[in-house]
Order: C-alpha cells, then structure tokens, then sequence
C-alpha cells in the first residue's frame, strides 16, 4: 500500500496533553512510524477537558489518505461525541469509523498495523484484539 493510501488513525481523548502523549507513544513503539497519519483530537478547544466535534472532525481530515480513518475514543462523552459525528455522515472523511478498543493498548496495535501497510479492516481487527491483552 502507498504512503498516499494509509489508513489514518485519530485517537479521541477528554485531555489533549493524553491524546498527544497517546500519539507520541504509539508511534514510539512503532518504531516511529513517520509514515502512519496520526493524529490527536483532545479537549476543547479552550484547551479545557472535554471533546470537540470541530476538533475532532479536523483531525479526522488532517489524516484522511483514501484508505479511510480509524478513531479511537478515551470514555463516554468522547464515544458519543464521534458516534453524533458519525451519524450526520458529513463531518468525517468517507471510510471514517469507530474502533471499539481500549484507548492505549488500542492505539499502539493500530499503529504498528498501519504502518506494515495494513487496510482498515486489520488496523480495527488488531486494535480490537488488544481487549484480549493480559497483563498477569
């Protein structure tokens, strides 16, 4: 798959300071992954705690390559805030959908998939898998 068709990856979170870190650690583990649009949508856009539809349909675009947008969400409010966004059907890039993974681990299996090139549906698949990580 070309850079210019990646899947892009927005990770939705109550706090830009966490959805950046998020973004900075997932590429970190992914050995970079300079090539993968990943993008944070955090907070307000006072740059208080919340979420931003206007934020996070921005972030949306900033990543869109044609081969659609994976967004991952911290909690509630930001999971209602995409799933409102996603039922207008013209705030999002086509191909935009909601992957039911915890937020981290989530994040770092959906980086490291698409940067081996991997279409959406394998970037969701591996991002939901990390439900299934035991930690003891």
């Amino acid at each position: 798959m070309s850079e210019e068709r990646r899947v892009g990856i927005v990770l939705v979170s109550h706090s830009a300071q966490v959805a950046a870190a998020v973004v900075e650690l997932a590429r970190g583990l992914a050995g970079g992954a300079a090539d993968v649009p990943v993008a944070p949508a955090g907070g307000t856009e006072a740059g208080g705690l919340g979420t931003s539809a206007e934020l996070i349909a921005a972030a949306a675009a900033s990543v869109d390559r044609g081969a659609g947008v994976a967004l991952l969400a911290d909690l509630g409010s930001a999971v209602l805030t995409v799933k409102a966004l996603l039922a207008e059907g013209d705030e999002l890039p086509e191909g935009t959908r909601l992957v039911d993974a915890p937020f981290l681990e989530g994040a770092v299996a959906a980086v490291v998939t698409a940067a081996a090139g991997a279409d959406l549906d394998a970037v969701e698949a591996a991002a939901t898998e990390a439900y299934a990580y035991r930690k003891v």
